[in-house]
């Protein structure tokens, strides 16, 4: 049996009491010691350091002293950085640990979670997380309006896990030349979060409110002592070597088309400094990417699918243009993507990082010719200055140019987009609550000669914002006007045409001292939409009547909503003609109902059920889910959603089936399969995707794909249309 040994838990620099001092931890020089990296904290050289913790509840009980203790300590050599972290527990046959695959979601897992704020600027930050199976998550954190956490980006670093009779315990390595830093400083923002799930705990070393949290660098410690970190030649180069097969099927003749290949591509990445990185990627293949999860559109405008591909996912915090506004002059998915299907990448270059205080993005990507879309360029500039200890003033400038455009003709191939956004911010109103305002413009020049928008104001948007992002109150008031032909080349638009006015306030207090409820929300969201010319189209009121978190993890809520919507042409919900909408005004009224158990069973699940008038007739949908868990590292969770639509004369129900299975044998080698049905497409698809991590950054992947057609009315039952596998290797050398 191997011991840990306790040590006193000491707070390193001012007392954790003195508000607005930042709580300090120390990293400490290796000078030649080598670590043996297995996980137990038991060398000599981390038991002559002090063990950091002092960390406080931010839940179940604001402020409290944690039930279980958490040490942590830094060490570092030129190379690396070095996380010692013990998670004592009374209980250790308690601990709640299935995930192994890499950025699994840990909601159902005793976990330890840190961020890095590497510049010191309080907006941005590194995440990571770890739980006691060794598995790794991370992601970037952008605090601007919110606090947005994007989990696709996939860091170069490891972690080293041990379970013993003391609870668990962790080494993690984390090369510099994972991060981006400013060179000239030796202190970085830093702060631990510790989950003990059983009891549904939450421990944080610093910024222990409730409207503060790990998520926001403005709330962070401290980390000092580091001495010239190194990112070598700071030059990364990134190979990769796919072969693919595929086969087509013509749905009418039964004729198949195959078709194979072999190709390669490869990315280099040079560290101009410390904080400042270029990119070059050529031949750029996302083969490996997962695919979306499917959804029933039974709106009037289009849905918006996450960004998944790595190329576009580093730096996008400095990208994002007025995150709570949606304004979106940019949105990745527009480039080397039409409706969900690829378009082969040639090249693209790109500049990403920080000079001081200013927040530099530069990509340009050119695609290739494929069928009858012509090859593209696609530039996105974006420059944004930090001011203030939280606030930021930003511009964004976007070209999207078509090589002898088929859809647009010459000479107008030029879409142009530029925008500015301001956003002030600051986490010491009336004491320690945070107050944020944020203001935006964007506009674009004429999509096409055949374009009637002469004026600015109809190819433009504006708006502005308030809010105040607190517990146990908060509330937000919003503001934009969206002209009548804004088309962004580059973003994303879900609506055009419109003036909205959306204020919202909810109260969402914790109950310390009961034993059953932890936490109840009651809110109002209100929605005020009106055409340019005033005339009311969209008007939505809503109520929270009650979300109630219980203190065994699961939940239960309601909600009640009155809908008000204008319709100045036919609408055709499912898109086919049989269930029309006509022009007029409808008032409905709704209702929902939702629980769910808590995730850290071994058998969890979900049930929503929502019903109301829906135009001429009414809705009615039940959402259900089913997760089970037999043994570490073994996930099969299913979703079911059926929804019964009625009108005048007509109506229609829709059946969408989704079924994730997942073998993860180490946190290093997982396979996954992705099932998705729907009765609206009528297509039955399945992704099959197996990575194997050979060392952090050397990956071989190998996905299949295959996709059936039912068509009961021809007599043909899931017949294959489409199915391909491709087999990808990507290797990280970093010099």
């Amino acid at each position: 049996m191997i011991s840990i040994y306790i040590l006193p838990i000491l707070g390193f620099g001012q007392d954790s009491t003195i508000e607005n001092v930042p709580k300090e931890i120390v990293g400490y020089p290796l000078r030649g010691t080598e670590l043996h990296m297995d996980g137990v904290v038991d060398e000599e050289f981390w038991l002559n350091i002090p063990g950091n913790g002092n960390f406080l509840m931010q839940e179940p009980e604001e402020g409290g002293e944690p039930t279980e203790r958490t040490e942590v300590r830094i060490a570092f050599d030129s190379q690396n950085l070095y996380i010692a972290v013990v998670c004592y527990d009374s209980n250790p046959s308690g601990l709640k640990a299935f995930q192994k695959k890499r950025d699994a979601p840990l909601e159902t897992d005793d976990r330890f979670r840190w961020i890095l704020d590497t510049f010191m600027d309080q907006r941005s930050a590194y995440f990571f997380e770890i739980n006691p199976l060794g598995l790794r998550g991370d992601g970037l954190i952008s605090s601007g309006q919110g606090q947005t956490l994007n989990k696709d980006w996939d860091g170069i670093w490891n972690t080293w896990t041990y379970i013993g009779d003391f609870g668990w315990s962790a080494e993690i390595r984390i090369p510099f030349r994972t991060l981006n830093f400013d060179s000239n400083s030796d202190v970085w923002g830093i702060n631990f979060q510790r989950t003990v799930r059983r009891k549904n705990e939450e421990q944080l070393w610093t910024g222990h409110r409730r409207n503060q949290g790990l998520l926001r660098p403005q709330n962070a410690g401290i980390l000092t002592g580091l001495v010239d970190p190194s990112q070598g030649l700071g030059l990364g180069v990134v190979p990769y070597a796919i072969a693919q097969s595929r086969k087509e099927y013509d749905e009418e003749s039964d004729a198949s088309i195959n078709t194979t290949s072999a190709d390669f591509g490869f990315d280099i990445n040079y560290n101009i400094t410390s904080q400042l990185k270029a990119s070059f990627t050529y031949n750029t293949d996302f083969a490996q990417t997962e695919v979306d999860n499917r959804q029933i559109n039974l709106t009037r405008f289009p849905l918006r699918f996450p960004e998944k591909r790595d190329f576009f996912l580093e730096g996008s915090s400095i990208l994002q243009f007025a995150p709570s506004s949606n304004p979106e002059p940019y949105f990745s998915r527009r480039i080397g993507l039409v409706k969900g299907v690829p378009i082969p990448i040639k090249y693209g270059g790109r500049l990403i990082g920080n000079v001081g205080k200013n927040n530099i993005a530069l990509l340009h990507l050119r695609t290739e010719k494929k069928g009858e879309l012509n090859p593209e360029s696609f530039t996105v500039a974006r420059y944004r200055r930090n001011f203030w200890k939280e606030s930021s003033i930003g511009v964004l400038y976007t070209h999207r140019s078509t090589e002898d455009d088929i859809f647009f003709g010459n000479p107008i191939q030029d879409r142009k987009t530029w925008g500015a956004d301001l956003n002030l911010s600051t986490s010491e109103f009336l004491g320690y609550n945070t107050l944020q305002f944020s203001a935006f413009f964007v506009g674009h020049n004429p999509a096409s000669p055949l374009d009637d928008a002469t004026s600015m104001s109809d190819r433009s948007v504006r708006g502005f914002r308030f809010n105040f992002p607190n517990q146990p109150w908060s509330a937000w008031v919003s503001y934009r006007e969206f002209g009548d032909a804004y088309d962004p080349a580059v973003g994303f638009n879900h609506r055009n045409g419109f003036k909205r006015l959306q204020p919202a306030i909810n109260y969402a207090p914790l109950f310390e001292k009961s034993n059953v409820i932890r936490e109840i929300e009651w809110g109002i969201y209100y929605e005020y939409l009106t055409s340019l010319e005033n005339e009311l189209l969209t008007e939505n009121l809503r109520f929270t009547l009650g979300e109630i978190r219980f203190e065994s993890g699961d939940g239960l809520g309601i909600q009640v909503s009155r809908n008000f919507e204008f319709l100045d042409e036919n609408f055709d919900i499912l898109g086919d003609g049989p269930v029309i909408v006509a022009p007029g005004e409808y008032v409905n009224w709704g209702y929902e109902l939702e629980a769910s158990s808590a995730s850290f069973r071994k058998v969890s699940g979900s049930i929503g059920y929502e019903a109301g008038g829906f135009w001429t007739g009414n809705i009615s949908s039940w959402v259900l889910g089913l997760t089970l868990r037999p043994a570490p590292g073994i996930n099969l969770s299913s979703g079911y959603t059926h929804t019964r639509v009625t009108a005048d004369n007509s109506g229609f129900d829709t059946n969408l089936f989704q079924l994730d299975l997942g073998l993860d044998f180490t946190p290093d080698i997982s396979l996954s399969s992705n099932i998705q049905f729907d009765d609206v497409s009528e297509i039955l698809g399945t992704n099959t995707r197996f990575r194997w991590i050979l060392t952090p950054g050397t990956d071989i992947f190998f996905v299949y794909n295959h996709n059936w057609l039912n068509r009961p009315a021809m007599d043909k039952r899931l017949f294959t249309i489409q199915q391909g596998g491709a087999l990808k290797a990507v290797y990280t050398y970093r010099f």
